[in-house]
């Protein structure tokens, strides 16, 4: 299989990689409410709800910032995503590991696909010991006048551009989002959407393929892995 035709796999990083019971997502949330507390003068309260509310019509919390306050992305990215105290949370994972190397590099390309900066999505794999196991990484550039996020269509298009992989056919993902799940498979992606163990099963699933561990993607997709 030439190096342009194999397909590619897009792993999701945050609560996909590692799972919800670490609590990136509530250090992530307080730093976010502090943040919008601090510097939109806001209370507590006023804080959580236009949080909620950025994080539902936009997919980031930070695209409302920018369009709304003009702040700055980057410096928003150093007190909140850079400041989560990672190296107290995350460490190497050897099932995660054993599980990235099984899979044959020869027939799919690993590929990272994260909403986060690559500041923050470098640091978690690197955390977590997989850093070597994904030939690049697609984030939400913060710099860029416009941000691009997942469940954006434009977003998937700068993965499949930066992955190197042309046809819709040739995507596979797995990401713990309803919606980011939902809009890959209505482009005509594979997607694999991971609802952990003790999470509530969504009442109608968002894509055809639903699993509660990564492990599971042995299974649903043995063709890219390697014979024992």
């Amino acid at each position: 299989m030439t190096e342009s035709k194999r397909p590619v796999f897009f792993f999701d990083i945050d609560n996909c990689l590692y799972s919800k019971s670490k609590k990136v997502h509530d250090h992530m949330t307080e730093l976010i409410d502090q943040y919008f507390v601090k510097h939109l003068e806001l209370t507590q309260e006023d804080a959580f709800k236009l949080h909620q509310e950025y994080y539902k019509t936009y997919g980031l919390a930070i695209e409302g910032l920018v369009r709304h306050h003009k702040i700055d992305p980057l410096e928003y990215n150093r007190q909140v995503d850079d400041a989560i105290p990672l190296e107290t949370i995350l460490f190497p994972d050897p099932t995660l590991r054993k599980l990235l190397e099984d899979i044959d590099k020869s027939k799919v390309k690993l590929w990272l696909f994260t909403n986060a900066y690559v500041t923050h999505g470098k640091r978690v794999v690197k955390l977590l010991g997989v850093e070597d196991m994904f030939e690049g990484l697609t984030f939400c550039d913060y710099a860029q006048p416009k941000m691009i996020c997942k469940p954006y269509p434009e977003m998937y298009a700068k993965g499949m551009k930066e992955a190197g992989v042309e046809e819709y056919k040739d995507c596979y993902f797995v990401d713990d989002s309803f919606q980011n799940c939902r809009k890959a498979e209505e482009l005509g992606w594979t997607a694999a959407h991971l609802v952990e163990e003790g999470e509530p099963l969504p009442a109608a699933k968002a894509c055809k393929h639903q699993i509660r561990h990564l492990e599971e993607l042995r299974t649903l997709f043995p063709q890219f892995f390697k014979t024992s």
